[in-house]
């Protein structure tokens, strides 16, 4: 890609909305239904119907290497034959970094460095993103930013609570569970909530951690995939939200705590940093070696763990304003 075609055309692309659970496919959906929402002539397509889409056709998609194939040269091949047929802008989520491991980090690295040699244009979700791709050697050129958006439901209001630490989004090593395990043991706590299920292929890396929680003297419920209002329901019982990953591109956890009206505990790092001052009095950011600490003042005062805003900053709207503008600015 290069910096004189960074910017797509003015009118939107067609917008592929690929089916299923994974967190990319359904952020997908809901930006491509607000973009309609907003622009009604906006389009969009089903990864099985692209076929019928006339060649030539400009398309913008969200990519993760996970969504697009089952390795990451799989998924290179995927995009690259996609962007073969039709101009490509695209959003780019779980980019890489240090915790992909020696093995996956420069596999995953080419996945992203293609993909953007291939696109016309690319979004990210976040400052710290753009800087991750500098930083690992995938591009240097100009990237759009679109934060991930937060709208709050209409109800936030706190019910009895279970004197648990939480955690919520799919389970794998390096999310943060560990480091929320080690606080809850330091501040007294016996309970620790995993709200929702084991990512796809860390099903016995779940397995593992709740033994070793069970040493600790520390149960862990795993809830299991919820849908909206049951996990309004859950995420309203949890004493002390927390946030802990190693390692982050753009977190959709954080973003949920925020929406269901909480307030974690966030360990810092530059995103966390970035989402607090996008969205002030919306999230606790913490030393890494101060979570425990935190935890215990949080299960001692409940209330801060609600930041009680009725409008939180940059929503779904905000979001849809925001690529419809950048679509747009070829023609300014």
């Amino acid at each position: 890609m290069t910096a004189t075609s960074s910017v797509p055309d003015a009118a939107p692309p067609v917008l592929l909305a690929p089916p299923g659970p994974h967190g990319v496919a359904v952020y997908a959906r809901q930006i491509a239904a607000e973009v309609v929402r907003r622009e009604p002539s906006t389009r969009t397509v089903t990864p099985d119907a692209l076929a019928e889409l006339p060649s030539g056709t400009p398309v913008h998609a969200h990519v993760t290497d996970r969504l697009w194939g089952a390795s990451p040269e799989d998924a290179a091949r995927a995009v690259e034959a996609l962007a073969s047929r039709h101009p490509l802008t695209v959003t780019l989520h779980d980019v890489p970094q240090e915790s992909d491991g020696e093995q996956n980090r420069p596999r995953r690295r080419a996945f992203y460095r293609a993909v953007v040699e291939a696109a016309r244009g690319v979004v990210v979700n976040s400052a710290h993103e753009r800087e991750l791709l500098r930083e690992e050697g995938v591009w240097n050129g100009p990237v759009a930013v679109v934060p991930l958006p937060v709208d709050s439901p209409s109800d936030t209001s706190a019910g009895p609570l279970d004197d648990s630490v939480g955690v919520l989004g799919f389970f794998y090593p390096g999310k943060g569970h560990d480091e929320a395990l080690d606080a809850a043991v330091e501040a007294g706590m016996t309970r620790l909530t995993v709200l929702g299920r084991a990512s796809d292929g860390h099903a016995d890396d779940l397995a593992a951690f709740e033994r070793r929680a069970a040493d600790r003297g520390v149960r862990v419920e795993v809830t299991g995939w919820l849908d909206d209002v049951d996990m309004a329901t859950r995420v309203g019982r949890v004493a002390v939200p927390v946030i802990a990953h190693r390692h982050v591109s753009a977190s959709g956890s954080l973003a949920s705590w925020i929406g269901w009206g909480r307030r974690p505990l966030a360990v810092r790092n530059r995103y966390v940093d970035e989402m607090a001052a996008l969205r002030p009095g919306t999230l606790s950011p913490v030393e890494p070696d101060a979570l425990a600490a935190a935890v215990s003042a949080a299960r001692a005062d409940p209330g801060s763990t609600w930041h009680g805003l009725d409008r939180v900053p940059y929503g779904r709207a905000d979001a849809a304003r925001a690529y419809l503008d950048w679509w747009k600015q070829a023609s300014a």
